[in-house]
């Protein structure tokens, strides 16, 4: 489960300006920014020569770096730990685990749970009991609700590492995140085919960007 919320892209402008300046072709550019909302509207010469900027390779194509994104991810803790590997060209700030983790009631709802889980038997006990993945994840919820009460009520750090610990990688953990287009086409090519539906969800947004397909998702 991923949630991609209050997206922004912005200084189009500035990075197609700086794209001409190798070869002072500022008079050769095309594109313009329109409208009440100054959107930017891309121009076939400016396109034409940031894809073939793109087909050189990253060194050609620095102008993606001055693309900029904003955007709130809610991911869980097994998605984030992929996630930090781009280190170059992001920054993310996180709601914090340590910090707010005893603050509310802790519920199902904080964790990537997937429905057809009911339908899978996590294990069967001597007597042919079954318990479903669901079932199992729900006492895990319940384990570490009740380590969060005692330590709210004895305010022992040992509850609270403890529940620190057992924490599953199910977690939803919330940031704000900003990288640029060159950052989004490396994540692109390298997750679009993973096995993990939070990458290609996050590769279908990356594909609503503005220009994306011309420009990130761009192929020779």
């Amino acid at each position: 489960m991923i949630l991609l919320e209050k997206g922004e892209v912005f200084n189009f402008e500035g990075a197609f300006r700086g794209l001409r300046n190798p070869l002072d072709s500022w008079h050769l550019a095309d594109s313009e920014v329109k409208g009440a909302v100054k959107a930017f509207h891309m121009g076939p010469k400016d396109l034409n020569l940031a894809q073939r900027m793109i087909g050189a390779g990253t060194d050609e194509s620095k102008f993606m770096r001055q693309i900029f994104v904003s955007v709130d991810i809610t991911a869980p803790f097994y998605w984030w730990k992929e996630f930090d590997t781009y280190k170059i060209g992001t920054v993310a700030n996180s709601c914090s685990t340590m910090h707010k983790i005893t603050s509310y009631p802790i519920t199902q709802d904080f964790f990537s749970i997937d429905e057809d889980w009911s339908e899978l038997i996590a294990f069967e006990d001597e007597d042919g009991v079954t318990c479903t993945i669901t079932e199992a994840y729900a006492g895990v919820v319940e384990i570490c609700e009740s380590l969060r009460q005692k330590y709210l009520e004895s305010k022992d750090k040992r509850f609270w590492r403890a529940l620190i610990s057992i924490l599953p990688n199910g977690w939803m953990q919330k940031r704000t995140v900003t990288l640029n287009y060159q950052v989004l086409r490396a994540m692109y090519f390298a997750r679009r085919h993973h096995k993990l539906q939070e990458w290609h969800d996050f590769c279908a947004w990356i594909e609503s960007l503005p220009y994306a397909k011309e420009l990130i998702c761009y192929e020779k």
